[in-house]
């Protein structure tokens, strides 16, 4: 099996549906969701991304700058209908952390799959708080995440609880659901890409 009947087998079984992927701040998101969104033919979507562009309230603002997830209402009304634009119709979804407070993944699914990008599977992106914080430490001399206001350190700390409190929970979710991929995110990059690829052709088997 070479890699390219691979991807057509990924292709085939992902459709115009969708990955939500999740995982501690430097987990590698970003990066493995631009790699599946470039390689399958579908579009990346980081919540957080979308909630930084977009024109809202200076207190939820202000919770975002501050490292703390905002109330799922809020969340809702902001960055769920961005999923039901046009130019997103007939291309696969890539979404990144998309959903990030426990009580929220119903609603979540709901508006993915009401999208037309069925929601196919989460990939959780597994490393330690502490690997977390090397990466952090490694960030300037990486050039990795420039100019990021969330990735103060005070700020990391309280993205750490926020994850663990309120995250983490969203995954047993997905867990519970059957429907989560556990990938050890401390690899290279490259071996991280290759492991997820190759379980997301044994899903696309069963």
């Amino acid at each position: 099996m070479n890699n390219l009947e691979q991807i057509n087998k990924i292709k085939e079984w992902l459709g115009t549906g969708s990955i939500n992927i999740f995982g501690r701040p430097f987990s590698g998101k970003d990066a493995q969701g631009e790699r599946l969104a470039n390689i399958l033919g579908g579009n990346l979507i980081g919540g957080g991304d979308i909630l930084c562009n977009s024109i809202i309230p200076k207190d939820i603002r202000n919770n975002i700058q501050t490292g703390k997830l905002i109330p799922t209402d809020d969340y809702i009304k902001i960055v769920l209908p961005y999923l039901k634009q046009n130019n997103l119709a007939g291309k696969p979804l890539i979404l990144s952390s998309v959903g990030r407070w426990h009580g929220e993944e119903k609603g979540v699914i709901k508006a993915i799959n009401e999208s037309g990008h069925t929601l196919k599977v989460v990939i959780y992106l597994d490393i330690s708080n502490n690997e977390s914080y090397e990466r952090w430490l490694k960030k300037d001399i990486n050039n990795d995440r420039p100019n990021r206001h969330d990735d103060d350190k005070e700020i990391l700390n309280i993205r750490f609880k926020e994850f663990e409190d309120k995250t983490i929970p969203v995954i047993d979710y997905y867990d519970n659901a059957g429907i989560l991929i556990r990938i050890d995110g401390r690899p290279s990059r490259d071996e991280v890409t290759k492991n997820i690829f190759n379980a997301l052709y044994n899903i696309s088997y069963n």
